[in-house]
Formats: structure tokens, C-alpha cells, sequence
């Protein structure tokens, strides 16, 4: 009997909530921007999950944009989590130019962005 497929999850204990987090990668990690992103990151030891952070401020438009821009920027780290070469905490920082952007744009500054930082393992297909 053949296992099912492993779900791509983006559970709890893989998203960065504590404040104190956010600022340690702001002022140790390594930052990148792509696009309408930028990635701050920080490498993790192997064996342990990454973990996301997504920040959207005011500057983007009201709660119903800012919502659909944490949900672009989640959905296209959850889909990609795989491909990177070790674990990472990673915090995106959405720029305002998310704004009226679809998934297939955001994800492929995603993948510009973590493709520049030498963090994915091999080239992604269709980047």
C-alpha cells in the first residue's frame, strides 16, 4: 500500500508570532528584496522546521488588502517551503506593490528572492 503524498502544512509551530522574533531577524538576519517582497532570514540547524513571518502594514490599503497580501505571501512560502536547502526562520515584509498582484507574481518574486539569498536547494522549476 503506497503512503500518501506529504501535505504541505504551514502549521502553527511553523509561524513566527513573538514580537522579540520579528526584531532579532530584523537587526541579525540577512535581508533581501524582490519585487514586491522583502525576505529577512536567519538559518536554522538541521532537523528543525521553518518557520514564517509575514508582515503587512498600513502603507498597503485597508484590512481586506493586507489580508490577501499576508495570504499571497503565505501560500507561496508553503509551496516552496520544500526546495530550500536548510531550514530558515524567514519574515516577508510585503511592499506596497502587492498590491492587485496574483499568486503566480508574488510566488515568483519569492522564489527571485530566495533564489538571490543562495537559500534554495536547486533551481525551481518555471522561476
Amino acid at each position: 500500500m503506497s503512503r500518501p503524498p506529504q501535505r504541505l502544512g504551514l502549521g502553527r509551530e511553523q509561524r513566527i508570532k513573538q514580537g522579540r522574533d520579528f526584531v532579532r531577524l530584523r537587526n541579525l538576519g540577512e535581508r533581501v528584496a524582490a519585487g514586491c517582497l522583502v525576505a529577512n532570514w536567519a538559518a536554522l540547524p538541521a532537523g528543525v522546521s521553518s518557520r514564517l513571518g509575514v508582515i503587512t502594514s498600513g502603507k498597503l490599503g485597508g484590512a481586506v488588502v493586507r489580508s490577501r497580501a499576508r495570504r499571497l505571501l503565505r501560500e507561496s512560502f508553503r509551496r516552496h517551503q520544500r526546495a530550500l536547502r536548510q531550514p530558515v526562520e524567514l519574515i516577508l515584509v510585503a511592499r506596497p506593490s502587492i498590491v492587485g498582484r496574483g499568486l503566480a507574481t508574488v510566488e515568483a518574486d519569492l522564489l527571485k528572492a530566495l533564489q538571490r539569498a543562495g537559500l534554495l536547494a536547486a533551481p525551481a522549476a518555471g522561476a
